[in-house]
């Protein structure tokens, strides 16, 4: 993406792999899209993750990273992207860790490992968008990877307390790793990730009109709205784009301090998911406030610089 009037230094850029369960529902797609648009982000890599806990039922015998993989794939083309990026895109575990022990070695794994030990002067995050499962195989197969780079998850329960949450249950074995070794994490949980909140009219007048991208991810949204039609979620008129709390995290002033806290990080009950303290654990930071004005705004200028009609 060039099409704009600024640069971001060679030195200010991060390097950046995108781990997303990508079809989940609908707001994976945005966030890659807008990862993928942001010069301050050189990606390196996109690994397809797995939501095999309760995607089974619509994508049976494993199949759910294959399906994030192919719904990766399919963005990348409505972007123009496709030659860019077709060696860094890598299928992801098919299924959580059996225990916190025991890695599962696949290409996504592999791919974060072989970055991790590269020699590059800029800094490298992976902002995982889902399951935790592949960063954890990466850190059981590789411990020395854990200096080099830095993970931010979205997920987890709102804290003290902790419990139920999508992605942490789709492998609390991987959590536990993550959160009981010494890599810088930055955690969004579920209350934090859920101040991204847009309607779908704000997304028919903002992303619909914007390139063959912006016609899918906002009929996408529309389309998986529809799909369930009792129970609260989704809620009929507003989504959560929570992923794009990747994306807030690292726009933030670097000074900027107030909008998160360090704790020594906890552990999870596997049965309940919820936090366990006291851990020894080296200190991680989780946010409570994140800056959605700035990053759905964001989003949406760079869609419409990039991709001004449906012609694109």
């Amino acid at each position: 993406m060039n099409n704009y009037l600024f640069e971001v230094p060679y030195a200010k850029q991060v390097r950046m792999i995108i781990h997303t369960d990508c079809k989940n529902e609908a707001d994976d797609q945005y966030a890659v899209a807008h990862q993928l648009m942001t010069p301050k982000m050189d990606v390196v890599g996109i690994i397809a993750g797995h939501f095999d806990r309760f995607g089974e039922f619509r994508f049976p015998n494993h199949g759910t990273t294959k399906a994030s993989y192919d719904e990766i794939l399919k963005v990348l083309d409505l972007m123009h992207l496709t030659e860019e990026y077709k060696d860094k895109v890598f299928m992801g575990a098919e299924t959580a860790l059996p225990d916190a022990s025991t890695p599962i070695d696949c290409p996504g794994a592999r791919a974060i490992i072989e970055e991790a030990m590269k020699e590059d002067e800029r800094p490298l995050y992976i902002g995982l968008q889902g399951s935790i499962t592949d960063l954890a195989s990466a850190i059981l197969m590789k411990p020395e990877i854990f200096d080099r780079m830095t993970a931010i998850w979205i997920g987890g329960g709102i804290y003290p307390e902790g419990g139920d949450e999508f992605n942490l249950f789709q492998d609390i074995n991987a959590a536990n790793v993550v959160f009981n070794s010494s890599m810088p994490l930055w955690q969004v949980p579920k209350d934090v990730y859920k101040q991204m909140t847009v309607s779908l009219a704000e997304l028919q007048l903002k992303v619909r009109p914007y390139g063959q991208i912006g016609r899918y991810l906002f009929d996408q949204m529309a389309e998986f709205n529809t799909m369930l039609k009792k129970g609260p979620w989704p809620h009929g008129e507003i989504w959560g784009l929570g992923d794009q709390g990747v994306i807030a995290t690292l726009m933030e002033e670097v000074e900027k301090t107030d909008i998160y806290r360090e704790i020594e990080a906890p552990n999870f009950d596997v049965e309940t998911g919820k936090y366990i303290y006291d851990t020894g654990n080296r200190k991680i930071r989780v946010y409570h406030t994140l800056d959605a004005r700035l990053v759905l705004e964001d989003f949406f200028c760079k869609l419409q610089i990039n991709f001004p009609g449906q012609d694109d």
